[in-house]
């Protein structure tokens, strides 16, 4: 069974010295179709050499951040996705306030999907003293504008979880190995198979507008092609679970209802894919894949209604985001050995921190969320998922 020390193994080589301080794959996907250039990701196991060094410790609560009023700013995309209100900002601000920043000096917003919103929400920040900016885009490429307006006020940016394209205003990304997040569906989609011959398949990926949805989709269809037959497939706009509905909908009308596996590019569209397949009275449902290990899909694996999830170290991105923002508002350089990659964002080569995305089905639950405090038992095995729980050990 996997372990907390063996899942973040990779990652726990770089942030020990992240202290201090604070996907890509090793492969080049298919171009986005969003036209811009693709995304190359190097150099995973090793730190870049051209990033310069940290003078001083940033962990220390006695720091100038603690006290000087500094500002940081977290921008995140959306609240369709569970992850971002449940774990990215409460893990974010709980890691600032443990290194002794004054949590008032945060500045939150949340844009809704709306990548005009964001800018303005942005430029807001700038305008009441963000000295970081820590940025979740919702569109990759337009979120560029944002990271030239803050380099022109001297403020760096912190690429959170999806990278900013075409811009050489970005300092730093964080993120997983996006990319293998999709080979990791693609294969459990085919383990799921069992083999079967010509399998039919729907794909429901997600928002056109976001570059990780681009690198599952590649990951995703390394795997899958030319093993089974893709009959459907859609890009789900701003990754709404209403749309991954309907998208299904359409899906089973058009095979009358025969569909083998679904492969969902995250929680939330498998919901309502699964959504879809219920109210056509499909059972049992087929196997359909997930990612983010959102409440309800750990609760939906253990009941057999969806087939697995990728578990992504949310605390840890958000906790490493935190630590790094915090030694940038102290006006102090990061180490060179806090990045472990570099992940080119059509414009320049930015220094990276790839966390590991790890596959959760019903055998390992236990081992993986519960282990890591992501989920508590208590959490998942409501009244409605008790005997589910006893059926899969988790207690």
């Amino acid at each position: 069974m996997i372990k907390r020390n063996t899942i973040f193994v990779t990652l726990l080589t770089a942030v020990p010295m992240l202290l201090s301080a604070c996907g890509g794959a090793a492969t080049v996907p298919p171009a986005p179709t969003d036209t811009t250039a693709p995304l190359v990701a190097t150099d995973t196991t090793a730190p870049v050499a051209d990033t310069p060094t940290m003078a001083a410790a940033a962990d220390t609560p006695t720091m100038a951040a603690a006290s000087n009023g500094s500002k940081i700013a977290i921008l995140l995309p959306e609240t369709k996705t569970a992850r971002y209100e449940s774990q990215d900002l409460p893990n974010f601000k709980a890691k600032l306030q443990a290194l002794g920043f004054d949590v008032n000096n945060l500045i939150y917003s949340n844009a809704n999907q709306d990548a005009s919103a964001q800018k303005s929400q942005a430029e807001a920040a700038l305008t009441n003293g963000a000295k970081v900016l820590v940025l979740d885009p919702v569109d990759s490429a337009a979120a560029a504008a944002i990271a030239d307006e803050a380099k022109a006020k001297n403020v760096p940016v912190i690429s959170y979880d999806r990278i900013i394209k075409g811009t050489d205003a970005v300092n730093y990304y964080i993120s997983f190995d996006n990319e293998q997040v999709g080979k990791l569906q693609g294969q459990s989609l085919l383990d799921a198979l069992g083999g079967k011959a010509n399998a039919t398949v729907v794909m429901i990926n997600g928002s056109p507008t976001d570059n990780n949805a681009t690198l599952f989709k590649a990951g995703a269809h390394s795997i899958l092609d030319g093993k089974v037959n893709i009959a459907k497939e859609y890009d789900t706009p701003d990754w709404s679970p209403d749309k991954a509905q309907s998208e299904m909908q359409q899906a089973l009308t058009a095979l009358g209802n025969k569909v083998d596996g679904v492969l969902a590019a995250n929680d939330g569209t498998a919901g309502g894919a699964i959504a879809a397949m219920k109210a056509a009275g499909i059972s049992p449902l087929p196997p359909v894949t997930g990612q983010d290990a959102e409440l309800a899909a750990i609760q939906r694996i253990l009941a057999g209604e969806q087939y697995m999830t990728v578990y992504k170290a949310i605390k840890q991105e958000a906790e490493t985001a935190a630590q790094l923002a915090y030694t940038l508002a102290n006006g102090k350089t990061p180490e060179a050995s806090m990045v472990n990659g570099k992940v080119n964002n059509g414009k320049v080569d930015v220094p990276s921190v790839l966390l590991v995305p790890v596959k959760v089905t019903k055998d390992n639950v236990e081992s993986t969320v519960v282990a890591d405090g992501f989920w508590k038992v208590s959490d998942i095995c409501t009244a409605d998922f008790a005997k589910a729980c006893a059926d899969a050990g988790v207690k």
